[in-house]
């Protein structure tokens, strides 16, 4: 039985990476957003915005057990991008790709969700991510959160 691993993103991946981010997006996203921008966020459009962020710096990495199941970017401290296949969440993928994030940043992980988005706060919480007071209008009345994981929130393994 092969094991689950996490790689970086590469051209070989980049494009399994794609479909992930976006089939993920639109189911996260569908509630609140209109089917026709949910629309856009189709593979090839994942596809180019993976490729713009490594170009500015961002690492990208999959989780694979044995296939493709979840990603995460990490630029800096600051974690983004952290999607697993809608049929295949809450069977721990997310949290480990996040652990995974967290463990590469040097200086405090920092991350943000959109307000409306209690299955990723549950998930952030829980690993001791705490509110900074920090937001972002994306919309009238829908505001981005930024969450941070201070030392002394660290999981004690």
């Amino acid at each position: 039985m092969k094991e689950k691993k996490i790689v970086p993103v590469n051209e070989n991946l980049i494009s399994a990476a794609a479909v992930i981010h976006s089939l993920s997006w639109k189911e996260s996203h569908r509630s609140f957003c209109t089917p026709e921008f949910i629309e856009l966020h189709s593979p090839g459009h994942q596809l180019e915005y993976i490729k713009e962020k490594i170009g500015n710096g961002s690492d990208f990495y999959m989780l694979l057990d044995p296939e493709p199941v979840g990603i995460v970017s990490v630029t800096g401290d600051l974690i983004e991008d952290l999607y697993v296949l809608p049929d295949i969440q809450n069977r721990g993928y997310g949290t480990e790709l996040l652990r995974y994030a967290i463990d590469l940043c040097k200086g405090t992980p920092s991350l943000w969700i959109l307000e409306n988005n209690d299955r990723a706060k549950k998930l952030y919480l829980r690993e001791g991510f705490r509110e900074t007071g920090r937001r972002n209008m994306i919309t009238e009345g829908l505001d981005e959160i930024e969450l941070s994981l201070e030392s002394e929130n660290f999981r004690e393994e």
